[in-house]
């Protein structure tokens, strides 16, 4: 494929997700998913375009995308607070591309950790499965012995404890309870639970991203109409200052988003240049999701803190992603370790450096 022509296909994909993100994730849908109902049609509507397939290659029966595409679906998604586990079924599927397993049908999630498998069956129990209610399968790492293996296991056969977080997304207690694999391969070398955690920073990093950027959208269009004192609120210089603060909170979020998925689309995997990335972008977005989605709450009032205006979905979203796998204060410490480990001598030619990746 040229140049052009990827650039050509990533466009096309951005904007199939954007229009259809744009026309079935509505506030309707999105406060239906919150009580429990599943979004069909919406998620049907994903699966016809194939776009949870992003990250999965031709032979392992995705779309054979990049892992650029995938991260700019992943900010289309944040930016109409996506009630279906889009994320978590890309998420998945690399996963289970990494270890060549073909990718089954239907909504997957995946489990933190490493869990146990003898005999094909599975045990181990799992905290916060993003929407295991919703998934046909969980991806997941498990130990037999000395070999680590990338499993699917069907949620039927799992005893789950429902919960949703913050932004009333389902965030359920995954009991494996010896349920038997319905793929298993090894795990190749280099991937273990600190990769998918780092993946899975990387994934909500891009979704926060987009859901900050909507925030800041019906910031500045609520600044527009609301008028005191005979004219836009828009126009008080106090809420410009306000509304560039929270866009400067995006931008950044949004640039280190970028900058991390460039270092993992460069080799397709979590090597030591994108981890820094990773935890940098992680630490950026816990700055932001602190300060931001107040600043939008602020702009637009008492309006903005009812449930029937839609900024909440963005918003509460922002909050809770910040801390899914692994939270500001974790990743601000890995980040440490690492740069600690490039020594005195690397650290300032490395803060300087600046690549062509």
């Amino acid at each position: 494929m040229s140049e052009s022509d990827s650039h050509t296909l990533d466009t096309v994909i951005l904007d199939t997700a954007t229009r259809l993100f744009a026309d079935l994730s509505t506030s309707e849908t999105i406060n239906a998913a919150e009580k429990g109902e599943w979004p069909g049609a919406l998620w049907q509507a994903i699966e016809a375009s194939g776009l949870h397939l992003t990250w999965v290659p031709e032979e392992c029966g995705g779309a054979g995308a990049g892992m650029l595409d995938g991260f700019a679906v992943l900010k289309a998604a944040g930016a109409a607070a996506l009630p279906v586990p889009l994320a978590e079924t890309l998420l998945a599927g690399w996963l289970l591309a990494q270890a060549g397993l073909e990718v089954p049908e239907g909504p997957l999630t995946i489990a933190r950790g490493e869990h146990r498998i003898s005999d094909g069956a599975v045990t181990g129990v799992a905290l916060a499965v993003p929407h295991a209610r919703s998934a046909r399968q969980i991806v997941a790492l498990a130990r037999d012995g000395a070999r680590l293996l990338v499993v699917a296991v069907p949620v039927s056969a799992c005893a789950l404890t429902l919960d949703r977080n913050l932004a009333g997304e389902p965030w359920d207690t995954v009991d494996f309870n010896g349920a038997v694999a319905t793929l298993s391969a090894a795990a190749p070398v280099g991937l273990d639970a600190d990769s998918i955690d780092a993946m899975g920073a990387l994934v909500r990093v891009n979704q926060a991203a987009g859901a900050l950027g909507t925030a800041l959208e019906l910031a500045i269009q609520h600044a527009g109409e609301r008028e005191q004192f005979g004219r836009p609120i828009g126009k008080f210089q106090a809420i410009q200052h306000m509304i560039a603060d929270l866009a400067g909170e995006a931008a950044a979020v949004n640039a280190a988003a970028d900058a991390a998925a460039e270092a993992v689309a460069a080799t397709g995997t979590v090597d030591a240049d994108a981890w820094v990335e990773i935890a940098t972008a992680k630490v950026r977005l816990g700055q932001a999701a602190s300060v931001g989605p107040a600043i939008a709450h602020q702009v637009h009032g008492a309006m903005g803190f009812t449930y029937e205006h839609r900024l909440h979905h963005f918003t509460r979203r922002a909050w809770a992603w910040r801390d899914e796998f692994g939270s500001e204060t974790i990743w601000a410490r890995r980040l440490g370790d690492a740069v600690l480990g490039w020594g005195a001598d690397q650290l300032w030619p490395r803060i300087t450096a600046v690549t062509d990746k």
